[in-house]
């Protein structure tokens, strides 16, 4: 979904894998004014931190046991990601089922939005007016304004 025009009272999730930042437009339709009114964290350290062991080995059968392949290691990072972009598609339900959405727009990095799309229940897609594939959690909210705007 590109074109979107934001409205007054439209909520707005910005996240990535990490921060979340829940803004309604409390402008109009011309001219937004976002507040935020609910920030999320989660910790997720990079995967090397969180990995305990270095990757395992194999020995490749057919070749005397000379040479070994390694072993795809667990991706901790990314699945720490996965399941905050599933507790957030949970929040929006919540908000959703108890009418405290009317309107929804969505903007986060393609794989993050991705995750959410996967996890979305329909009473959330169907609030949905405008998503952006886009990381703006780190960005001021001036300039999230002028992004969604544009």
């Amino acid at each position: 979904m590109a074109d979107f025009k934001m409205q007054h009272g439209d909520i707005i999730l910005i996240a990535d894998g990490e921060k979340a930042l829940f803004l309604r437009n409390e402008g109009d339709d011309d001219y937004p004014n976002l507040d935020v009114f609910r920030e999320e964290h989660h910790e997720n350290p990079p995967n090397r931190e969180q990995s305990a062991n270095r990757r395992g080995r194999l020995n490749d059968a057919g070749a005397g046991g000379a040479q070994k392949s390694a072993v795809e290691d667990t991706d901790w990072h990314r699945l720490g990601q996965e399941r905050f972009a599933r507790d957030l598609a949970d929040k929006l339900y919540k908000m959703a089922h108890s009418g405290k959405i009317d309107r929804l727009i969505v903007a986060a990095p393609p794989r993050i939005l991705g995750d959410m799309r996967k996890e979305y229940h329909k009473e959330v897609s169907d609030k949905i007016v405008g998503e952006v594939d886009k990381e703006l959690a780190n960005h001021p909210i001036y300039e999230i304004e002028k992004i969604l705007q544009s």
